[in-house]
């Protein structure tokens, strides 16, 4: 397999990704996750071809921005999760707030 066959697989994983957070479908995040992070070590095996191509670079950036997508999904559904919590839990504020929670980890 190629880098560039490699990213385009990324890609399609990254997609599926995108896909199953919208769904809420832990299973298929879970296959999507798994294959991309297969997909990237065959990037990463590929590393010794020449120096990337022009198209190549292209498929990279929009890994990159589909990655990019895929964190801003993970991060609302954070927030979404942490502020139904704090309802439940009778709290508000900042939970980043220096003292908020008063939670010790061990």
């Amino acid at each position: 397999m190629t880098r560039r066959d490699a990213l385009i697989r990324v890609i399609d994983c990254l997609h599926a990704e995108i896909a199953a957070l919208k769904a809420n479908d832990i299973v298929a995040l879970e296959r999507a996750t798994r294959d991309k992070l297969t997909g990237i070590e065959a990037v990463a095996a590929n590393d010794d071809e020449a120096p990337p191509s022009a198209d190549v670079r292209e498929l990279a950036e929009e890994a990159n921005r589909l990655n990019e997508t895929c964190r801003i999904y993970v991060n609302l559904m954070t927030a979404n999760v942490r502020r139904r919590l704090q309802q439940l839990a009778g709290t508000s504020g900042n939970a980043y707030a220096p003292g908020a929670g008063g939670y010790a980890c061990a």
